[in-house]
């Protein structure tokens, strides 16, 4: 493929990429998304899209090259490892400068009963202990880790679960859904399903954070999965500063 006019390679379908994106497209600033395409129908960010691997770290640092890109923010889920990893190898290779875009996580407040766990397959050992009908908002692709449980398990995806995900639990509902959601709502969800232990991935920001304070107010205890560790690079918490170090880097 020719070469396109110097650009931003935004990797993640995430609130913040879809920001960041916005942002460039209105400075005028060439930006292609790159999402993943787990999710059936995402929210689209403004500027050139593409969707699906890039086939590993040595086809992403071809794609680097051959589209001319001379920054990469990585804007992917607090949780996405491999893409990260591998944004760190290829634009090391391609001397591309890179950033990782990554909201804060959650912290507890007054009131919290949480739990940590480090992998969903911790969290699924400690659930037992802490309740007998939970609340998974952890992702359709991590339900494998709850198989073995013999409680009664609610998920709330965005897609429903399939056979390429792995054996499911026994036990288990799954509700189709996508935020923001509001306390009110999330307390509601609690009591009609006698929700006694709520499950979580540490994924940080305002739109599923609603779930956390419906928790407290119910007095549930909630399992918080942690962030995985990251590669070593420049990091922004917010769009407005990713865009100052874009702009320097540019």
């Amino acid at each position: 493929m020719g070469s396109i006019a110097p650009h931003v390679l935004v990797l993640g379908g995430t609130s913040e990429a879809r920001a960041l994106a916005a942002e460039l497209v209105a400075r005028d600033i060439p930006v292609t998304s790159s999402l993943a395409g787990r999710v059936a129908k995402p929210r689209l960010p403004e500027g050139d899209i593409r969707v699906g691997g890039f086939g590993g770290p040595d086809g992403l640092a071809r794609w680097l090259a051959d589209h001319d890109v001379r920054v990469v923010v990585d804007a992917t889920h607090p949780f996405a490892r491999r893409i990260s990893a591998s944004a760190a190898t290829a634009t090391a290779a391609a001397g591309v400068p890179v950033l990782r875009l990554e909201r804060p996580g959650w912290q507890p407040g007054a009131g919290d009963d949480w739990h940590w766990a480090d992998t969903l397959a911790d969290a699924a050992r400690l659930l037992p202990e802490l309740g007998t009908r939970a609340l998974l908002t952890t992702g359709r692709q991590g339900l494998t880790e709850f198989a073995d449980l013999d409680m009664w398990l609610l998920a709330r995806c965005v897609d429903p679960p399939d056979e390429t995900d792995g054996p499911l639990p026994a036990r288990l509902e799954v509700t189709l859904s996508r935020g923001p959601y509001r306390v009110a709502e999330e307390t509601e969800l609690l009591r009609r399903h006698r929700i006694d232990v709520l499950v979580t991935k540490d994924s940080g920001g305002d739109l599923t954070v609603a779930k956390l304070h419906a928790a407290r107010e119910a007095a549930v205890p909630v399992v918080v999965v942690r962030r995985p560790p990251r590669p070593d690079m420049p990091h922004s918490a917010d769009v407005k500063s990713a865009v100052r170090w874009l702009v320097d880097h540019l």
